[in-house]
């Protein structure tokens, strides 16, 4: 059988279906994302299909062209997210990265970077420089986890609650969770993600994105948004005030989200990608996680060995002169940096 690459037309739900049962699919494959990027940062989306000499939904690949004046024109999915990649049978798969890495030679980009949750059939380098962290729950028995950690781990959980800090979920914390997140970023270093960025997400994904804030007395120190996908969540960008980290509000926040994802019958909480080795990736470890090694595969026609990062040496000047920056002026300009940052 030989399958046809195409630009996918039909009903997102046919898109979404094949997400659902295609090993490897994850949230971030979802058509709708393409339309949130679109929307927020301006950028063209093309949603792949490969499909049999009948006409049968075969594979998706969803791509982004990222293009911006001060690091140059990638190719990548998905672009902001963790994941992304083709998904679909073996042959699909290798078609939607052929025409991928075609489609990325044609415009000149930098780098075309495939970010798989899993090993694909593809002679592509690859790329483990991340990892994500996996901590599998007790099905509706939050407490059976709670049992089996150590004390001094369970003490740094309350610590904050007996400071008077109580946890709040729903689509009323997107808003509280956005001012933690961006003042965060700005003491990193680094450009946020504009408030329409998450306004979207959850215009687009309802239910399905959960948003927490952890607050002390009717101010939020700490914040998480995330994604519920099958019998998993996994929590996509956390932030926390450093004029609190005394209380040590993190263990408090991750933990409300690991209770409520257990109470609700998922399987597994999983943590996000992070650098081996890393101190975000030492606090994923001390919950009991598991490493799952990601698979970014990439094709590179401009001789970019990776997607801009201020982690990256060339671009270290940055973090410095954003540390620097007052908040509000921080907060304009970093929506228009980031979009350039996949």
């Amino acid at each position: 059988m030989t399958v046809t690459v195409e630009p996918f037309s039909g009903a997102p739900a046919d898109w979404d279906r094949l997400v659902g049962t295609a090993p490897g699919g994850t949230h971030f494959h979802r058509i709708a994302w393409l339309d949130v990027i679109r929307r927020v940062h301006g950028h063209e989306g093309l949603a792949l299909a490969a499909r049999t000499p009948q006409g049968a939904l075969a594979g998706i690949l969803p791509l982004v062209f990222v293009r911006s004046l001060i690091f140059g024109r990638y190719l990548v999915s998905m672009p902001f997210l963790n994941y992304g990649g083709p998904l679909g049978t073996d042959e699909a798969v290798r078609a939607l990265a052929d025409d991928a890495v075609r489609r990325g030679r044609e415009s000149g980009v930098k780098l075309l970077e495939l970010r798989s949750r899993r090993s694909l059939p593809l002679d592509l380098p690859v790329s483990h420089r991340k990892v994500t962290a996996l901590l599998d729950l007790p099905p509706g028995s939050p407490e059976v986890l709670w049992d089996a950690y150590a004390p001094k781990m369970r003490t740094k959980i309350r610590r904050p609650q007996k400071d008077g800090v109580a946890m709040r979920f729903g689509g009323d914390q997107l808003e509280p969770f956005f001012r933690i997140f961006a003042h965060h970023m700005r003491d990193l270093g680094t450009p946020t993600q504009p408030l329409a960025f998450f306004r979207a997400i959850a215009e687009a994904f309802g239910d399905d994105v959960w948003f927490g804030c952890a607050w002390l007395g009717d101010v939020p120190i700490a914040a998480g948004c995330g994604f519920r996908w099958g019998d998993e969540f996994e929590i996509t960008w956390s932030s926390a005030l450093t004029e609190y980290r005394h209380i040590k509000v993190t263990m408090f926040l991750f933990w409300s989200f690991i209770e409520r994802a257990a109470r609700e019958g998922l399987r597994v909480f999983n943590f996000g990608r992070s650098s081996p080795g890393s101190g975000t990736h030492e606090f994923k470890k001390q919950w009991g996680t598991r490493d799952e090694q990601l698979w970014w595969y990439q094709d590179a026609p401009g001789g970019a060995a990776a997607t801009p990062s201020p982690d990256q040496e060339s671009y270290a000047w940055g973090p410095r002169i954003w540390k620097r920056l007052p908040r509000p002026v921080a907060n304009t300009l970093g929506p228009l940096i980031v979009r350039g940052i996949p």
